[in-house]
């Protein structure tokens, strides 16, 4: 049984890119039969893997902490620093996966999109505050999708940054304000999405239903968002002011 996540990469490559299941079939690895089926399944496979957990993990924390103080440091020397006896392979693969949070940014990043191709999303938080109702007040959060191509903002405040909510919100913007899905939804590291290329659970589900692809950063890649978060807040914080303390209006 495939995974969801290989079903939800099935459907995008299908419905979003064109692709034959036959190339499909190719390009994932798999048998033509077990993509077609996964093409005309009416949702996700009822499959849920339980967590795992390796000898690498006893050490991740003190790997961590040498690659944040050199990111370069080779794998072969932070293994001797940690005291690793194990695989000298899989430590250097689980090494890899790891630096680049620790990476350099890239000042020279120059991207340009195409229309329909992704949206970037984001979680803001009014710097005001906001009435919730029996004398209450907080700062709930607020998803804001940013079409790349047209730099069409919308946004939806939610009730919390869980994933049903997230995954709700998506649903609504999406549905109601863009009317559309692109191929891509670019996210940073939200734990409600998911974490270090792991979706959270109905996620998946969710982009295989849209035939839509998540996409999560990587830390230190400023040029892969469309809009700089300090310009994104001052935006929303001005359009939530008017929203929630309209102005009189002018008497002319």
């Amino acid at each position: 049984m495939i995974t969801v996540q290989v079903w939800a990469e099935i459907r995008h490559l299908h419905v979003s890119e064109g692709l034959s299941v036959r190339a499909i079939a190719k390009q994932v690895g798999l048998s033509r039969v077990t993509v077609t089926r996964a093409v005309h399944s009416a949702g996700p496979p009822q499959y849920r893997r339980g967590s795992s957990s390796s000898a690498f993990d006893g050490f991740e924390v003190d790997v961590r902490r040498l690659l944040k103080a050199t990111p370069s440091m080779p794998a072969t020397v932070v293994a001797e620093r940690v005291g690793w006896t194990g695989s000298s392979l899989w430590f250097r693969k689980k090494v890899a996966q790891l630096k680049p949070e620790f990476a350099p940014r890239d000042p020279a990043d120059r991207i340009t999109y195409r229309a329909g191709d992704q949206a970037q999303c984001d979680l803001w938080f009014p710097p005001v505050d906001i009435p919730l109702g029996g004398g209450r007040v907080g700062f709930p959060p607020v998803l804001v999708i940013v079409a790349s191509y047209s730099r069409f903002i919308t946004a939806v405040m939610l009730p919390s940054r869980t994933t049903p909510d997230l995954l709700a919100g998506m649903w609504l913007l999406l549905s109601e304000q863009l009317h559309a899905v692109p191929r891509r939804l670019i996210w940073d590291n939200e734990a409600g999405i998911g974490r270090r290329n792991k979706l959270a659970d109905g996620v998946a589900a969710f982009c295989g239903a849209l035939a839509t692809k998540i996409v999560q950063l990587k830390p230190y890649d400023p040029g892969s968002r469309i809009q700089d978060p300090k310009e994104l807040s001052n935006t929303l914080t001005s359009f939530w002011r008017r929203r929630l303390f309209p102005a009189a209006p002018s008497p002319l």
